[in-house]
């Protein structure tokens, strides 16, 4: 026998190994879908943004009559503003400043060169915004119950598409910001943007502002997010007004973070 020449494998022996084919691709994007809900659960600072803070929040509006937050039972205005402020914590400011350390790490461009993709990661990152942000709601919609809470149940639905159009808009603004600034960057700006919000819509009415700066906050995400809400939950309206606000800054957001996002440093 030559040193190249191999005995054969008797009938029945398992062949050579080989690789496992990756996974379907919708499993592919569970399970980053799954990981990122963890990551974000796990993390200290983003579970303090997403849950904590919101939920003081709400005390804060809730159990006192400062500041003026309009017509309507005071509770059920509080609560809509702090769904809303919710799902700005999770989807922009908490998915900036771990998408812009990912990529300064390299995380983005080692997964986008594995099966899952770039398309996977990205769905990933949506499907874990969503668990979160269906956590969140359920959460600080039993504190709020607790603290008398009752919402128009006529607007359950649109609150819900709201919830979900300002979530991808807001997360397309998150992936933005995070694609085109250094993380150092990332972290100021989401956190300023964080604290400048809360006055534009989210927390305070947009009829509560000056008739200028109302007028800006209405066109904002911030604005439609909040206001939507609260016209659903409070009024038991439709915000078609609101929604197509959050459309245009989904697609407009969407359009420029497929043109500039940098999946490196």
């Amino acid at each position: 026998m030559t040193p190249h020449d191999a005995p054969s494998a008797p009938p029945g022996a398992p062949g050579p190994s080989r690789s496992a084919a990756p996974a379907p691709a919708v499993m592919r994007w569970l399970a980053q879908a799954r990981f990122e809900t963890a990551t974000i659960l796990r993390h200290g600072e983003q579970l303090l943004v997403a849950l904590v803070l919101p939920t003081l929040a709400l005390l804060a509006l809730a159990l006192t009559d400062v500041p003026d937050l309009g017509p309507g039972r005071r509770v059920d205005v509080a609560t809509a503003g702090v769904l809303a402020l919710a799902v700005v914590s999770t989807a922009f400011t908490g998915q900036a400043i771990a998408t812009g350390f990912d990529r300064r790490h390299g995380v983005l461009r080692f997964l986008g060169a594995t099966p899952l993709g770039r398309e996977g990661l990205l769905a990933g990152k949506l499907g874990g915004v969503a668990l979160v942000v269906a956590l969140q709601l359920v959460v600080l919609g039993g504190i709020a119950a607790v603290l008398g809470w009752r919402p128009d149940v006529a607007g359950l639905l649109p609150a819900l598409v709201t919830v979900a159009l300002g979530a991808a808009a807001f997360l397309a603004l998150a992936l933005l910001l995070a694609g085109t600034v250094r993380a150092e960057g990332v972290l100021a700006l989401a956190n300023l943007a964080w604290v400048l919000l809360l006055g534009l819509g989210v927390l305070l009415p947009t009829d509560r502002l000056p008739e200028g700066l109302a007028t800006l906050a209405r066109l904002l995400p911030s604005g439609a997010l909040g206001d939507g809400l609260r016209l659903s939950l409070v009024s038991g309206g439709w915000p078609l007004t609101q929604w197509l606000v959050l459309l245009a800054w989904a697609g407009a957001a969407g359009a420029a973070t497929a043109r500039w996002f940098r999946w490196s440093d």
